[in-house]
């Protein structure tokens, strides 16, 4: 996909430059959803159809995944990507479907996808409008995330493109006000706690004739530390600014070292010296501390608060949809989608269920070698409920051949990835049909123990291993070149922390591809065609 205008050249060569790191991850906890205790399995709109897409395609896509075995074999997503959404909100400002294409509205859809025992995904963009130029979810993350909660929608896609950054510059701060569930209590900044760059300067625009600068790029903080409340509860925190400079600003406002909002202030005209912007916060009863800063020390730092934002939105949207209407909580899975290019493998499991670790897949050989190469080095951040995703797959696309087709799934298998289908279910071919619905790859895709598999030898001849919750370990030697003979050395698998296998004098030994069994006092010896692999199960 053809990103905000950019070249594919240009996107790519972007995506091999040094990415975005956040400057700190906030110890929030892991997103904890109830969802993708496994990775996800099901299947996607975009590979193969683009904008081609309709109610009716989507049902019958499916009806297919049913009918074809797919569903039986853990497929349960059927997710519609880009192009499903009208350009404008309704009278409500919610989102809407597209009257030509989705007539009878995502609630209906979903119902009707729900009564095959299948979930439906819809996608919307981190951004003022979506890759396809449609409305999209960037400031509406509240009310969209409600709107997907109360349509029964399992599986959300956010994608990146028009993204806004969030500014790196702070207001220049003079007070902030409690009110509420109090009388309204003022604190000028000559009673906070500066620290970092932040300096108090003088002016005759405020009560207290000064104001706090230096709060921008997470360099310098004011903190006040004596705000007190009678009772515990949710509170109005006014934040009184100078007016200066027409550009965006930002604060975040952390509670008692815990809670943290983040509040965007436009571009300001100067008919008055000041204004005032509010937030809900939470206080505990009797003394509370209340700190502000700019949150922004890079372009990741944006990522993350956005995404996290969207994804707080999810969970409670799903909780107050369930008291509401006394049914079961239906958990929203969160994909993260924005190319790998801010590391979200460092932050994405304090925020949803998967991250994008690379741009779009497409189906061409070294281009989805090129992806393989960058996920298998991630193994360390997947863990379940939080997945590294090398994208959607491709088996069965283009003009790979069956070994590829087969190395690209057994891959994804062997690397936790999200199992997301992109082919044309209603007319899949049996060679193909056969390869994603494998169950012994599959079982190893969606092992309880959830640990990513780790590349131990590199080259024309790739070993991949990962250890199981039976205490036993996959094995995968995945050719990249000519035909190639190889053994497994399996006492030095063992001898291997990372595999979790006892070392033995004998191995108990499944081929996942045949179902063939036998034993090895160590040594297997496996030929490779060209660009298929060897997977086995050891223990």
């Amino acid at each position: 996909m053809k990103r905000n205008g950019m070249c594919p050249v240009c996107f790519i060569k972007r995506f091999f430059t040094m990415p975005s790191k956040v400057s700190e991850v906030y110890p929030e906890g892991l997103y904890d959803n109830g969802a993708a205790m496994t990775p996800p399995m099901g299947w996607s709109s975009w590979n193969t159809f683009k904008n081609r897409i309709d109610e009716n395609l989507i049902y019958d896509t499916a009806v297919a995944m049913k009918e074809k075995g797919l569903l039986e074999a853990g497929y349960r997503f059927v997710n519609i990507d880009d192009n499903w959404v009208c350009n404008n909100r309704d009278e409500n400002g919610r989102m809407q479907s597209d009257p030509l294409t989705f007539p009878h509205g995502i609630p209906a859809l979903v119902e009707k996808v729900n009564a095959l025992g299948i979930s439906l995904g819809i996608y919307s963009s981190n951004g003022t409008a979506t890759c396809e130029d449609l409305t999209a979810s960037l400031y509406h993350e509240r009310l969209d995330a409600e709107t997907i909660a109360e349509w029964g929608v399992e599986y959300f896609k956010y994608d990146f493109c028009h993204n806004e950054p969030m500014s790196e510059y702070a207001p220049l701060v003079y007070a902030v006000t409690v009110s509420g569930n109090c009388e309204p209590a003022t604190y000028q900044c000559t009673e906070a706690v500066l620290s970092g760059l932040a300096r108090r300067m003088p002016t005759k625009k405020t009560e207290c004739g000064k104001y706090v600068s230096g709060l921008d790029r997470r360099e310098g903080a004011m903190t006040f530390e004596n705000v007190e409340v009678k009772d515990a509860g949710e509170y109005d925190l006014t934040v009184h600014i100078v007016k200066h400079g027409r550009y965006k600003k930002c604060l975040m406002i952390e509670v008692n070292g815990k809670e943290r909002v983040t509040v965007d202030f436009p571009d300001q005209k100067k008919y008055n010296d000041t204004a005032k912007f509010s937030v809900k916060v939470n206080l505990e009863k009797g003394k509370n501390s209340i700190k502000l800063f700019n949150p922004i020390g890079s372009r990741a730092d944006s990522a993350m608060l956005q995404y996290r934002l969207m994804g707080r939105e999810l969970k409670n949207a799903a909780t107050k949809v369930s008291a509401e209407t006394g049914k079961p909580r239906k958990n929203i899975t969160f994909s993260i989608c924005e190319w790998g290019w801010n590391q979200p493998y460092k932050w994405g499991r304090l925020t949803g269920n998967l991250w994008r670790t690379t741009p779009d897949i497409r189906p061409f050989w070294p281009w989805i070698m090129i992806i393989y190469n960058h996920n298998v080095k991630l193994y360390k951040y997947a863990g379940p409920g939080g997945w590294n995703d090398p994208d959607m797959l491709e088996v069965g696309n283009g003009k790979l051949t069956r070994n590829q087709n087969r190395s690209h799934f057994a891959l994804w298998c062997m690397m936790c990835a999200p199992l997301i289908l992109g082919n044309d279910l209603r007319s899949i071919s049996d060679e193909v049909l056969n390869i994603v619905t494998n169950k012994n790859l599959i079982a190893v895709n969606q092992d309880a123990l959830g640990v990513q598999a780790k590349r131990i030898s590199k080259g024309d001849v790739d070993t991949l291993v990962k250890p199981l919750s039976d205490g036993s370990v996959a094995v995968c030697l995945f050719n990249k070149g000519g035909k190639k003979k190889r053994k497994i050395d399996i006492n030095r698998i063992a001898a291997d922390e990372y595999s979790g296998l006892e070392k033995k004098s004998s191995y108990e030994v499944k081929d996942l591809w045949t179902d063939e069994r036998f034993t090895s006092d160590g040594v297997l010896r496996v030929g490779i065609d060209k660009h298929d692999s060897a997977v086995f199960i050891i223990k």
